[in-house]
Order: C-alpha cells, then sequence, then structure tokens
C-alpha cells in the first residue's frame, strides 16, 4: 500500500474489494468516465476475474476518492478509468495513482504503458504530458466482441 500526505488529507492506495463497488461506480459517474456501451459493474467483473490485482483505489478517511484500472498483456502495459473526486484534484492523488499502478506493472516486467484519452479531454491530455506521457505515431482502433446492452 501507499500512502500521500498533502494539505486536503492523507490517501491509502490498494487493491479493489468489493466493498468498494457502489463507491467506485460512483466516482467514475461523477467523473463522466461511463459511456453507455460500457456497463461499469461488467467493466469490474471482467477486471476481478483476472485476479492480478491491479484496479486499484484510494480511500481517505473512509471514502473512496480516486481510483485506476491498470492491465498488463505480456506486451504492454494500460491505463484506464482513471478518477479523481472531483472535489479532491489537483493535490497529487491522479499522480500517487498513476506512480502506484506504473511500480506494479513495472513488477511484472512491463516494458512501456499505454492509454487512450479522448481528444476533446484537454485537461486529462495536459495531466499525462506534466507526468512523462507522449502522443505515440498510432491510430486507435476497436471492435466491440460483447454489447453490455445497457
Amino acid at each position: 500500500m501507499s500512502h500521500i500526505r498533502s494539505a486536503a488529507s492523507e490517501v491509502e492506495i490498494r487493491s479493489f474489494v468489493e466493498s468498494d463497488r457502489n463507491a467506485l461506480v460512483d466516482l467514475w459517474q461523477r467523473c463522466d468516465l461511463i459511456r453507455p456501451w460500457n456497463d461499469p459493474d461488467r467493466d469490474i467483473d471482467r477486471k476481478l476475474a483476472l485476479g492480478d490485482g491491479l484496479l486499484l483505489v484510494g480511500h481517505s478517511g473512509g471514502t473512496l476518492v480516486a481510483a485506476v484500472m491498470a492491465g498488463y498483456d505480456g506486451h504492454r502495459g494500460w491505463l484506464n478509468y482513471l478518477a479523481v473526486d472531483p472535489d479532491r484534484r489537483e493535490v497529487g492523488l491522479g499522480r500517487l495513482l498513476i506512480r502506484e499502478a506504473e511500480h506494479r506493472l513495472h513488477e511484472l516486467g512491463c516494458p512501456k504503458v499505454n492509454l487512450q484519452i479522448r481528444r476533446t479531454n484537454t485537461d486529462a491530455i495536459g495531466f499525462y504530458e506534466s507526468i512523462g506521457y507522449a502522443p505515440d505515431d498510432v491510430t486507435s482502433m476497436g471492435k466491440r466482441l460483447i454489447d453490455d446492452d445497457r
């Protein structure tokens, strides 16, 4: 587990446990991360089925205030669903979560981390650039294999 002290709070970072579910879905909603084609509970279930412990949550005073879903496929690491309580931004929580995810991915032998950001999310782009991420010269493509039928 990791800890950060700031003017706002002390935060404990740990792997998700089932009792975090409702608070995590609520956080994702407040951070505008949920889309009609992604059922958050199914995304959590799919992640938990992997058993890798890389769905990380940050708690402060018993409240879930931040989270990130990391993964490693043997070639690249991935970051998804970075969320920080809108009332607790700008105190380093996002940096702490990313640092912990990178540490855990590195320990698994992960050589590089990728992520995707909507082009319109300029705040997220600026955040990731400020911590050393840069655009790759690639085109992101996807194909839906399971329709979540929200």
